[in-house]
Order: structure tokens, then C-alpha cells, then sequence
């Protein structure tokens, strides 16, 4: 009978998709943890010794942060991928800050243990290359979108990426958080929502944003959201369900 760790690999797509060889590497090291809405994972300028994988509705934000207190998020993390030290042996300092957005459970191990299971598998090397490849994409890509494009389709393609990770129609994230993550003040943000719910694409309720007609938000959102999907589908094998939600991953050979 397979173990709780062993279990929990089902949250996590990109853990999902290892063969059991590959798995069998990994698990002796994996610890589950539950963590609460606005708790820190790392802060910027520590160090990083631990990688940390998202399970089911567990959604993780990287945040930059200003010296007058302003932040704005440049990646979205959920049960599609992993945080932390990816691609270093660890111990190096974080660049970003990362707080989990959406509370939940999350397998993590030792950034050196993952190295070492790198370096005895081809497979996990190639998978956690091509991981790190598209993060680095949606990183870009969130970059170039909050220097050109309005608020209005930042806001969408932010709800888009939440979207995917969680599966649901309803988004379980406050005005004031989503404020946060694109860098505007609250009252600036409630007259865009605002707009958004009149023109039949969202509903704004207490604690929660509903997606209403993903199809017109995909229509009148930026391209950025659909330029990030194509390089996870090319570059990851990311699967999408036929109302494009994120479901699988299946790594290219």
C-alpha cells in the first residue's frame, strides 16, 4: 500500500508525472507540511536550502518588494511546479520573497538531496530543466506585461494564471491581495473590478473573485497569459483541459 508521501505525489503535477524509478529517488527525502494563507516559504536575501512543491489548491506567490513597501508578484506557483532551489545545490540568497497566497499542503525536501537525485537520472535532470525553463518564461513574460499593458489586462491575465493552477471557477483571493500582486492601490483596483464584473466577465464577492466567462476573459485578456501556456505545452508537455485549465504534464522524450 503506497504512503502518505507517496500519495501526496498525485497533488503535484510535476511529481505526478515521474516514472517509479524516479520517484523512489525523491522519497525517502520528501516531508509534508501544511502552511497558512500569508506565510513566508523564503525572504529575499535569505538563504535558500530547501525546494518546495506545491500540493493540490496550495498556490505560492514571488513577490519583489520595494524599499517604500511596494510589491508586485512576478511568478505564480501551484501543483504544476516547485519552489526554491531548483537549479542550485542551495544555499544560495533568494532574489524574490515567497508567500504562499492560497493555504495548503506542500511536499519539500533538501535542495543538495535534489541535486544529488539529478545527478544519478537523466530524466529528473531533463524534467527540472525544462521546470525551471518555463518559470523563467512566466518571470519574463510577467516583466514585459507589467511594463506595457494596462491594468485592466494585467488584471485578467492574473486571474487566468490563478485560474489554471486551482482548477475552480472561484478564485479564493481578496481585493487587497490582488492589489498587491499588481502593484496599485486598492481603490484603483475596486474601480477595475468593478468594470470587469459589468461587462459579464467576473463577480466580485467577499474573499473570492468569479470567473464568470473564461472564454471573453482569454478574448480580451493580453497575450502574455496565452504566450506562457504555449511555452509550458512546448517546452513542459503541459496538458489543458478544453476550458484550458492546466491537468498533466507529460514531459517530452
Amino acid at each position: 500500500m503506497p504512503s502518505a508521501t507517496e500519495r501526496c505525489f498525485e497533488g503535484n503535477l510535476l511529481l505526478n508525472c515521474l516514472s517509479p524509478e524516479d520517484r523512489g529517488l525523491l522519497l525517502p527525502d520528501l516531508e509534508r507540511l501544511d502552511y497558512q494563507r500569508g506565510e513566508t516559504l523564503f525572504a529575499a536575501g535569505r538563504e535558500v536550502d530547501f525546494i518546495t512543491f506545491p500540493l493540490e489548491q496550495t498556490v505560492v506567490t514571488l513577490l519583489i518588494s520595494m524599499i517604500d513597501g511596494r510589491s508586485a508578484e512576478t511568478a505564480t506557483i501551484g501543483r504544476e511546479g516547485a519552489v526554491g532551489g531548483v537549479v542550485s545545490n542551495g544555499g544560495l540568497p533568494a532574489s524574490t520573497h515567497a508567500l504562499i497566497q492560497i493555504s495548503g499542503p506542500v511536499l519539500r525536501m533538501d535542495s543538495v538531496r535534489l541535486q544529488e537525485a539529478k545527478r544519478r537520472s537523466e530524466s529528473l535532470r531533463n524534467l527540472f530543466t525544462r521546470y525551471s525553463d518555463c518559470l523563467l518564461a512566466q518571470v519574463l513574460q510577467s516583466v514585459a506585461c507589467n511594463a506595457l499593458h494596462p491594468i485592466e489586462e494585467r488584471c485578467l491575465r492574473w486571474l487566468l494564471t490563478l485560474q489554471d493552477r486551482l482548477d475552480s471557477n472561484v478564485l479564493p483571493i481578496t481585493q487587497e491581495s490582488l492589489a498587491a500582486m499588481l502593484g496599485v492601490q486598492r481603490t484603483y483596483l475596486t474601480r477595475i473590478l468593478r468594470m470587469l464584473q459589468q461587462q459579464g466577465l467576473i463577480e466580485v464577492g467577499r474573499g473570492r473573485i468569479t470567473v464568470i466567462n473564461r472564454a471573453a476573459i482569454e478574448e480580451v485578456a493580453c497575450e502574455c497569459h496565452a504566450c506562457v501556456k504555449r511555452h509550458y505545452e512546448t517546452v513542459l508537455g503541459a496538458v489543458y483541459s478544453p476550458s484550458g485549465r492546466l491537468i498533466a504534464i507529460e514531459p517530452p522524450e
